[in-house]
């Protein structure tokens, strides 16, 4: 793994710079000074990531003079919630934050979504930053500034924009990751290959995600960087992101959320990859292709919920409007496209890509 830092600006308003490299949790607090003069900071992070990094954490954030509090809750994505948001509301409220002071994310997805959100909504909206330990935040959800919680009715469905003051990406957390945390990421890295580049698709072909992800994540935060400057509220362009996503959605829910977010967004990749190469939407074959990479790195291609079901779950998700929902669907590896369509063409795209 390469010792270099490296930053990658992102040019929202305001702008921001996600920096990757090793030792960046024992720094965390001398490089956000750089960003933020010393305020109160209310680190959040689950029971998961917590042991292992939080006390690295508030000392650094200490030793740069932040006056450091911290609230965990218990890991998973069934934490995602009203309930979890609630109390970390409270906690900021009984804490004395103000405006002037910000909210720390700790962790993987959920972490980053609960904190932000929070951030987003706390006397309408207070400074936060974002220090992803998983692959999947790193390569993905850390960046952007979109925040969420899950409702009963589907994922991400009560949520707000709003962009972090900084982005830290420790490397050396990645070494603590299980594999199928891992693969988790691999996931959204793999998806972002399918979207815009092939020879980044080519890594997760030969190996080369886990010999340097440290590359890998700084070409899929350049690549969804430069997306979120375009369209920051996803009117547009943006919405190419969720390539899997919806299935995946689907899958996620139907799960109760036992199967991972990216093990979901994998076979969700899967299905409409299959579904558009049957249906003709493609340049060629690709959907071969795409499963044998997913495999290689972990991940599954199918789903034993069936059709009916995903789409059922599909229909409550965000993409929805109205009467109609919209796909993001492969051409070829590299370059896709959106395709709106009616809600009761949803099942039989479904149906065309399935495979348990």
């Amino acid at each position: 793994m390469a010792d270099t830092i490296q930053v990658i600006p992102v040019g929202t308003v305001p702008p921001y710079q996600v920096t990757i490299g090793p030792g960046l949790l024992a720094q965390c607090g001398g490089r956000l000074r750089d960003v933020l003069p010393p305020c109160r900071a209310v680190v959040v992070a689950d029971t998961t990531v917590a042991p292992l990094y939080l006390r690295t954490v508030t000392e650094s954030l200490r030793q740069a003079e932040f006056a450091v509090s911290t609230f965990t809750f218990p890991a998973g994505e069934a934490r995602k919630n009203l309930s979890t948001l609630s109390d970390i509301l409270e906690f900021l409220a009984r804490e004395h934050l103000t405006r002037t002071d910000c909210v720390v994310a700790l962790g993987g997805g959920v972490a980053g979504d609960m904190a932000g959100f929070a951030a987003a909504v706390y006397l309408r909206g207070i400074r936060y930053v974002q220090i992803p330990t998983t692959l999947l935040a790193a390569v993905d959800s850390s960046v952007g500034g979109k925040t969420a919680i899950d409702l009963a009715a589907g994922k991400n469905l009560a949520g707000a924009f709003l962009q972090p003051a900084a982005v830290l990406c420790d490397t050396d957390c990645l070494c603590t990751l299980p594999a199928d945390i891992f693969a988790d990421g691999a996931a959204e890295a793999i998806k972002t290959g399918v979207l815009c580049d092939e020879s980044l698709f080519a890594l997760f072909e030969d190996g080369t995600l886990t010999a340097d992800p440290a590359a890998v994540i700084a070409r899929c935060v350049t690549y969804k960087a430069g997306v979120v400057e375009r369209d920051e509220k996803e009117q547009g362009e943006r919405k190419l992101l969720n390539l899997g996503h919806t299935v995946g959605h689907a899958i996620e829910k139907c799960s109760q959320y036992a199967i991972p977010h990216g093990h979901a967004v994998a076979a969700g990749l899967a299905v409409i990859a299959r579904s558009a190469e049957r249906l003709g939407w493609t340049d060629g074959p690709i959907a071969g292709r795409i499963a044998a990479c997913l495999t290689k790195n972990g991940l599954p291609t199918g789903t034993a919920y069936p059709p009916q079901a995903l789409a059922e779950a599909a229909l409550a998700d965000k993409k929805r409007a109205g009467g109609e929902i919209t796909l993001v669907i492969p051409r070829r590896i590299g370059n896709c496209g959106l395709r709106k369509m009616p809600v009761e063409d949803l099942l039989p795209v479904i149906q065309a890509g399935w495979e348990a």
